[in-house]
């Protein structure tokens, strides 16, 4: 196994805990657990509650292919049993209950999606109905005897289902058992999860000591933040979820992989190089850099981070494919209109895309697109003030028709000129 001090900086990359005093005891049981000088047994569940794998499943399996690239064992576990409940960590409401066919029919090409990420030869694929399905109601009643209500009704999702009176379900307590005797099942070392993620990890360590294991240790990444609801359309800021319909599946087409990864908003580009791509740290904050002193331009980096993105699910050729694409029917180009708008010096655009597809967008959302303004609200802030305009006549609505030809002012130095990709020579 290779030295502690080079594998801890690789193992916490991205690695992310709600409390300090969480972080740094679980960074120091993995300092003494590696310390060891034996493979770890490393997991990662992942319910099958829809067909697809999403960009979103990457990130932490990709902390697991870090893990197994180093030595260490690495197992995942399709959930099978767990999926019948659904993971309630992140949601304000009941999970709908799935029956064991949409399971399975879910879960069909799970292994195949993953192995996108992870080392085909080096993985070991394990579905907890192995396990869980043969529990009995005194097996349930030892495993429940190790938790408290108070500890479930602690949680802030249930804690704002309770406030607003909802109901919450005493099957929805199962999950977090579920989950935790995975972790017994296995005997596992290491825990792999999402941020939302951390009380049923944390369950399993609880349910290891009742069952006389040395409790594992919860690794959790950092969340994504989701695209729109389909190529064309801006992300919201939510996090990705195969629920809201804002993810980029494993098994989207190149062009429409690339085309959602440009939907994003710049200020996520950062978390999206490190959690779902393997470009390394210092590069990544080299790029950091580069964005906050605006010696890049962000378009330029947004269309890097969608080629590693693309390679890295679907290969070179495919990503060089998908960019021709995209600069063929969406693109950004920087123009001299300082003359013709009467003010030299200043930022001016043209976009070049299909004009049905503008239209589709929207003004806001193409002023976002072109880097005209940083955010939805910020738009929405100029506009208020009257510091955005349309071929000279000030705007007070977002919702107007836009023209080929038509020049956009944002500001006093930011122009923006629409031009209709299908009727260019």
């Amino acid at each position: 196994m290779r030295p502690v001090e080079e594998q801890l900086p690789l193992l916490m990359r991205g690695v992310v805990y709600e409390d300090e005093n969480v972080a740094r005891a679980m960074e120091s049981e993995l300092r003494e657990r590696l310390a060891e000088g034996r493979p770890l047994r490393v997991y990662l569940g992942i319910d099958p509650t829809a067909p697809d794998l999403t960009l979103g499943h990457t990130v932490p399996m990709r902390k697991l292919r870090q893990f197994q690239d180093l030595g260490h064992e690495a197992i995942l576990v399709i959930g099978g049993f767990t999926a019948l409940v659904g993971d309630p960590s992140d949601k304000v409401s009941a999970r709908p209950m799935l029956t064991p066919e949409q399971i399975e029919e879910n879960a069909r090409t799970y292994a195949e999606q993953a192995f996108k990420i992870l080392d085909r030869d080096r993985t070991v694929i394990r579905n907890n109905a192995e396990w869980l399905s043969r529990l009995t109601f005194q097996d349930l009643i030892k495993i429940a005897s190790s938790f408290t209500v108070g500890q479930f009704l602690q949680r802030r999702n249930f804690a704002v289902r309770r406030e607003r009176g909802e109901p919450i379900y005493v099957h929805e307590f199962f999950y977090a058992f579920m989950q935790a005797y995975d972790a017994v099942a296995l005997e596992t070392d290491v825990q792999v999860g999402a941020t939302e993620q951390l009380f049923n990890l944390m369950a399993g360590r609880t349910l290891q000591r009742a069952y006389g294991q040395r409790p594992q240790i919860p690794i959790t990444t950092g969340v994504l933040v989701g695209t729109g609801k389909d190529d064309q359309e801006i992300s919201d800021g939510e996090r990705m979820s195969k629920s809201k319909g804002n993810y980029i599946a494993l098994n989207d087409p190149p062009a429409d992989m690339y085309g959602k990864v440009m939907s994003l908003p710049d200020d996520v580009m950062i978390d999206y190089f490190t959690l779902a791509t393997g470009v390394p740290g210092e590069e990544i904050e080299e790029i950091r850099q580069q964005l906050a002193s605006r010696s890049v331009n962000p378009m330029d980096v947004k269309k890097r981070l969608a080629r590693e993105i693309v390679t890295d699910l679907h290969g070179t050729k495919a990503a060089q494919q998908a960019e021709e694409h995209f600069t063929r029917t969406f693109q950004v180009h920087k123009v001299s209109l300082g003359d013709s708008v009467g003010l030299t010096g200043s930022v001016s655009i043209t976009l070049s895309v299909p004009m049905e597809r503008v239209k589709r967008l929207g003004l806001l959302k193409t002023l976002l697109v072109a880097g005209l303004v940083p955010s939805k609200s910020e738009g929405r802030r100029l506009l208020q003030q009257g510091a955005i305009d349309m071929d000279g006549q000030p705007m007070t609505s977002f919702e107007v028709e836009l023209r080929a030809g038509s020049v956009i002012r944002v500001g006093k130095h930011r122009f923006l000129r629409i031009v209709d990709a299908d009727k260019q020579e």
